[in-house]
């Protein structure tokens, strides 16, 4: 079995088998796509346009792109993402639509503010559920309250929790997890990370 073979095992050891594990593969080569597919893994996110568009070739990926979405990079990346975690404002997307709330409030975190999520729920037709990523201290009430919040919408999907929080994350209602170094290691400095 191989490094990220074992360490999917090991996360789904934790997690159970309901919870949807998708591999953040920012930074890693198209080589750590197909270390996790060959891991049983479909979903793989990635932040950066450029990125996601360079490894989309794999057979047998969802496409998770995680960051903020640029209006100019909506067409590149149209052909290949079908599901967009991280919308904070309303656009015309193909596929499954997330909506990113900024849990903490911090004001250098992405994110709408938890009293226009449901607004823009209501905005785009294929809204399945929420998405948030905890702000300092504890994670769990931040977490909590984004489960609660995706609860009383209506919303099947909550997207929360990474390599540091994701246990907590999943105790508190996450559908979904967010994780790179728990199944890549650590994350090389690539030279040029350009949306």
């Amino acid at each position: 079995m191989g490094a990220v073979a074992a360490r999917v095992a090991d996360v789904r050891n934790r997690i159970g088998s309901d919870v949807t594990v998708v591999a953040v593969t920012k930074g890693f080569g198209v080589d750590a796509v197909r270390e996790a597919v060959d891991a049983g893994l479909v979903d793989i996110g990635e932040n950066y346009a450029q990125e996601l568009v360079a490894k989309a070739d794999v057979d047998g990926v969802r496409w998770h792109f995680l960051g903020h979405v640029q209006r100019n990079k909506v067409a590149m990346l149209r052909p290949h993402v079908e599901v967009w975690q991280g919308i904070d404002r309303a656009l015309d997307l193909p596929g499954r639509v997330l909506v990113q709330v900024n849990l903490s409030g911090l004001p250098q975190r992405n994110g709408c503010g938890w009293e226009e999520a449901a607004e823009l729920a209501s905005a785009m037709a294929n809204v399945v559920g929420l998405m948030g990523v905890a702000g300092p201290g504890d994670p769990r009430p931040q977490f909590r309250r984004l489960a609660a919040l995706a609860k009383e919408l209506g919303l099947s999907e909550v997207s929360m929790g990474m390599s540091g929080d994701y246990e907590a994350a999943v105790q508190e209602g996450a559908t979904m997890v967010r994780l790179g170094t728990a199944l890549f290691g650590p994350r090389p400095e690539p030279p040029d990370l350009r949306r």
